[in-house]
């Protein structure tokens, strides 16, 4: 049996897993902390495996063009501690295995396209809504990669009238997906969090209506067969028809979709995503070497 490693580097967790294909067979879990731990645990989990390659999706932003000499560093991401951290080099310098980094949003983009929602499919959007916003684009089969990647989350959008919240983005305050949808902006409203809401909260109308703006603008620019809606915030699966009707009500017949039911969607995969779509690029890594 092959055995390939994946990482899904994220700002509040890490999940490493060990697999033959995309078929996983062993899993491990930590808490993001500083730079040195997490390399410490994936070292450590690592070693205990002979490995043909590593497929890494890190949170952002991050270089994720193979020609560049930043290639595989974390460069001016909120998450203290972690600004122009060489990621991908300091694994290197510790296991000697082919490795290929891209972002969170891209493996798990990659992991729904090649055996989830979007199998079959030549241009799809992978959009998470969790501890932040950002998105993986899959264009004619291949990531879409312009100077650098996309920074999805931070699209301005408009402000709901009935949302009253400063906002939550260092950056744009309420002006932003991000700062205005995101987790981290859920429970700024709601200490508790959202488990913490009923299904039938008013505020899931909102929430619905800023993830249907993104929806509205990732169509409208890049013209994807099918966008996938994962993170956290997408297990409250009462969003869906929301998103889709505030989505419809947005693009008012301007261009032709495919049907809401089939277009706007929740992952197949489940927690899986990134952690399947890690494996076929550490696959690939294992290929060109």
């Amino acid at each position: 049996m092959t055995l390939y490693g994946s990482i899904e580097a994220g700002g509040t967790k890490f999940v490493l897993g060990v697999g033959d294909g995309s078929k996983l067979v062993q899993r491990y879990r930590f808490d993001t902390t500083t730079p040195d731990a997490a390399v410490s645990e994936i070292v450590a989990f690592f070693k205990q495996y002979e490995l043909a390659g590593i497929g890494i999706g890190a949170f952002g932003p991050v270089d994720v063009n193979p020609a560049s000499p930043k290639y595989g560093t974390i460069l001016n991401t909120p998450k203290v501690g972690w600004q122009n951290f060489d990621l991908l080099g300091a694994l290197k310098a510790q296991l000697n295995v082919p490795m290929k980094i891209t972002t969170d949003v891209n493996v798990a983009c990659y992991g729904e396209w090649q055996e989830g929602a979007a199998k079959g499919k030549q241009n799809v959007i992978y959009l998470t809504v969790g501890t932040g916003i950002g998105a993986g684009v899959i264009n004619q089969g291949h990531f879409f990669l312009g100077r650098a990647h996309t920074e999805v989350g931070h699209i301005f959008l408009q402000k709901h009238p009935d949302d009253h919240y400063e906002g939550h983005c260092p950056y744009h305050g309420d002006n932003c997906a991000e700062g205005l949808a995101a987790g981290p902006a859920i429970q700024g409203r709601f200490p508790a969090g959202a488990a913490s809401l009923a299904e039938d909260d008013p505020f899931w109308a909102i929430e619905a209506d800023y993830i249907a703006q993104l929806c509205l603008d990732l169509t409208l620019s890049l013209a994807p067969d099918v966008i996938i809606v994962g993170g956290g915030v997408s297990k409250q699966t009462q969003l869906f028809p929301l998103i889709r009707q505030a989505f419809a009500a947005k693009l008012n017949g301007y261009v032709d979709v495919p049907a809401l039911n089939d277009y706007i969607v929740p992952v197949a995969l489940g927690d899986n995503s990134g952690v399947t779509g890690a494996l076929l690029l550490a696959e690939e890594a294992a290929r060109e070497a």
